[in-house]
């Protein structure tokens, strides 16, 4: 709308400018929080208990994470119990049930029809309350019926809000509301029925004109007071009173509008919580028990709610689930009760809802990362949720497939009731999209920052991808865990929170940085001797040997070494003793099951095949380094890298690929917007950059083409990269075509 209405000044063109506002109310009004639920939800934000909303629309929300998470709507807790919440509804069945609890309730019948309702009237000889039996914020309601045609008549009103209607005794007095929440009694309000007060000059239509103009006073509940109505109803009590709606009363007289003093029909409270004597707050104590609600307002009337209930001959007329907490948090005169909060203690105790959260993000080697991390909080016994680029995966088992890095993927762990600990790999474009999906984490992880995915998103130097790596050590509260050999990781630092613990990582023991922070009493983890020390300035302990984590492969794939490193410092800050890293990190394999597309390693008739994801300079320098490695015989590779990466990004991948590959074959998976064969032409101009024009270098458009070229370039004891690769099943399908016996048994190793 801002940008419209700019630009329609700018040209001089008119603008419908109320028509766009209305629009905007009703956006508003649409994606509104009621204001009981938005009492309980600051309510538990001033407590740091995270919430969030089911869906966009819903006044439905989550209170907490995982498995300590509770659910809120309105005042219904996930805790209400269904079944207390119809005995409330039934309004002759919450008598019975409270009489034979000993609380005080009025005498009465349930009726259909309005001769039975006479009856009833007649043998109770006194003026008569009509109700509907399942109705609520008092509509239908009428008091004080003295005479057959004023039965009759709210007979009939009570009977357009339900089909059963009680008549009981009218209980002479105020009107009081009493909320009960976990057991106590958390606020208590005299309740005043609409009115207006007569000036001697206005109709009380004008009067409530004016009244309604009060900026307190809204639509439903949408605000601290309800519009007042001047319905049918309400002439009935104006004609009760002797009065029309163009009647001018005298001044200072008041002039009744409802029957009930619900808020919700325009009724007005004052506090008086610090009345009520102890005989009565167990009074209502015992009544929200009987009924089983969790939540619950108690309607009294009475003379005086200062004195005993029993001794004034009050009673409980009412006992409401999801009762409204406006008339609480701010009364028209009195203290303000904080009711919200009194909603939140009785339903989280002494939780703050919050599961142990940890973020990891970096340019190379989150997934690994994460899955180390998730598999260590596995083998300790803790239900463990996890978000991969390969899914989302709660104990182990896949929930959802593809990449889910992002905001979702993130909540889809944060709202499963089984999870006790999350571990959530949070990539560059989830971040720029929609942000978090946590308010802050425990651990944050950075593990590197190097040029990826650079003129995308407004993101277009390695500084900007910094800023936006650095959202997640920002969000960190217990601890921020960073590379030491990374300088825009290391500069990090000073964007952690207070309070929060910085551990620096590094595959160095001598990094300057590293030996700095131990020596200030700093912690964290290195590798020195082929061993993974875990350090907290005062001493080194032996993690384990490098050698006895399966991912690193003997210790020749570095870059999972340094990725085991941030896991170790992520799981020590989080509180795993080191005897449960050693024991998550032992255990983990980076195979095609558990990690597809990381390093995984297969034997295709004596030559050793390496499928991986690598598709940035670092990536390819790195795995073609652990490749080389391997066995002394020749290195091919099969690379590609998206089409939407910059040119100078697709030329350096060629260089890297040219000078690290025997022989390079470079394949297009992903053109994005460029003309088919374009990137890999940027990547073979890279190469040839490095080895000149060779007939090394081969390009072949088609992944499957390429594959079986790369293949037939190997003999038994060369090893081939496959790189980039969106799917291990397109490398399988590739193979079948010449060696079928081989695609079947790598299928059946990832089966």
């Amino acid at each position: 709308m801002a940008v419209d209405l700019v630009t329609a000044l700018a040209h001089g063109e008119e603008f419908d400018v109320d028509a766009r506002l209305e629009e905007l109310r009703s956006l508003g009004h649409r994606y509104a929080i009621g204001t009981s639920t938005a009492a309980v939800l600051a309510a538990a934000h001033e407590r740091g208990i995270p919430s969030m909303r089911i869906t966009e629309e819903a006044n439905l929300f989550q209170l907490g994470w995982g498995s300590k998470q509770k659910r809120l709507q309105a005042t219904t807790t996930g805790d209400t119990s269904y079944v207390a919440v119809k005995i409330a509804s039934d309004k002759q069945l919450t008598k019975a049930l409270l009489q034979e609890a000993g609380v005080p309730v009025p005498e009465g019948g349930t009726v259909t029809t309005s001769e039975e309702a006479q009856r009833v009237a007649r043998r109770l000889r006194v003026p008569v309350t009509v109700k509907p039996l399942d109705g609520n914020r008092g509509k239908g309601v009428t008091t004080r019926c003295s005479t057959p045609e004023e039965v009759a008549r709210a007979f009939e009103f009570a009977r357009e809000y339900g089909r059963r209607i009680i008549v009981e005794r009218f209980v002479e007095g105020r009107d009081y509301r009493v909320l009960v929440a976990g057991g106590r009694v958390a606020a208590a309000s005299f309740r005043r029925p609409a009115h207006v007060i007569g000036d001697g000059v206005s109709t009380i239509a004008e009067l409530v004109e004016r009244e309604n103009g009060n900026p307190a006073r809204g639509s439903g509940h949408t605000n601290i007071l309800t519009r007042i109505a001047l319905d049918a109803h309400a002439e009935d009590m104006l004609r009760r009173q002797g009065y029309m709606p163009d009647s001018v009363p005298a001044a200072g007289v008041a002039i009744e509008l409802r029957s009930n003093a619900n808020l919700s029909t325009g009724g007005t409270a004052e506090d008086v919580t610090d009345l009520l004597p102890e005989t009565t707050r167990a009074l209502r104590a015992r009544a929200a028990s009987k009924i089983g609600l969790d939540v619950a307002g108690i309607d009294i009337v009475c003379q005086d709610i200062a004195v005993p209930l029993i001794e004034q001959g009050g009673a409980v007329i009412e006992v409401n689930a999801a009762p409204g907490i406006r008339m609480h948090q701010h009364p028209s005169k009195g203290e303000a009760r904080d009711a919200g909060e009194a909603i939140i203690d009785g339903l989280m105790g002494s939780s703050n809802g919050r599961i142990p959260v940890v973020a990891v993000t970096g340019t190379n080697g989150k997934t690994t990362t994460t899955l180390m991390i998730g598999h260590t909080a596995r083998v300790a016994g803790l239900g463990t949720g996890v978000t991969t680029t390969e899914g989302v995966f709660v104990d182990g088992r896949r929930l959802v497939q593809g990449d889910c890095t992002g905001y979702w993927s993130a909540r889809t762990v944060l709202t499963a009731p089984d999870v006790d600990f999350a571990v959530l790999e949070t990539a560059r474009g989830g971040i720029l999209k929609r942000g978090l999906a946590f308010d802050y984490c425990d651990v944050g992880v950075v593990l590197n920052v190097s040029p990826d995915h650079l003129g995308l998103d407004g993101i277009d130097t390695i500084e900007d991808l910094a800023q936006v790596k650095a959202v997640v050590a920002q969000s960190a509260a217990r601890a921020v865990v960073l590379n030491a050999e990374d300088a825009l990781c290391v500069s990090m630092v000073r964007r952690a929170k207070p309070g929060a613990e910085v551990i620096f990582f590094s595959m160095n023991p001598d990094n300057p940085i590293l030996l700095k922070h131990l020596e200030d009493g700093g912690r964290g983890t290195y590798v020195q001797d082929n061993a993974i020390v875990i350090a907290d300035g005062t001493r080194q302990q032996e993690l384990m040997r490098v050698e006895a984590m399966p991912a690193s492969y003997n210790g020749l794939a570095r870059y999972n070494i340094a990725n085991a490193l941030a896991a170790a410092a992520a799981l020590m800050a989080a509180g795993f003793s080191n005897v449960q890293i050693a024991d998550g990190l032992s255990t983990f394999v980076s195979d095609s099951k558990t990690n597809p597309l990381r390093t995984n390693v297969f034997d295709v008739r004596g030559v050793t095949v390496i499928v991986d994801y690598a598709h940035n300079p670092a990536a390819y320098a790195a795995l073609a380094e652990m490749a080389r490695a391997l066995l002394p015989g020749q290195l091919v590779g099969i690379v590609t890298a998206p089409g939407d990466r910059r040119d100078s990004d697709l030329i350096q991948v060629g260089e890297i690929c040219g000078e690290r590959f025997d022989e390079l074959v470079v394949y297009e998976s992903q053109s994005r917007g460029r003309p088919t064969g374009g990137a890999v032409d940027l990547i073979l101009e890279g190469a040839e950059n490095v080895v000149g024009p060779s007939d090394t270098l081969h390009r072949e458009i088609e992944v499957d083409k390429a594959i079986r070229l790369g293949l037939s370039l190997c003999s038994p004891g060369d090893v081939l990269v496959f790189a980039c690769g969106t799917s291990l099943q397109t490398f399988i399908d590739a193979l079948r075509v010449d060696d079928p016996e081989s695609a079947a048994k790598i299928e059946a190793q990832t089966a």
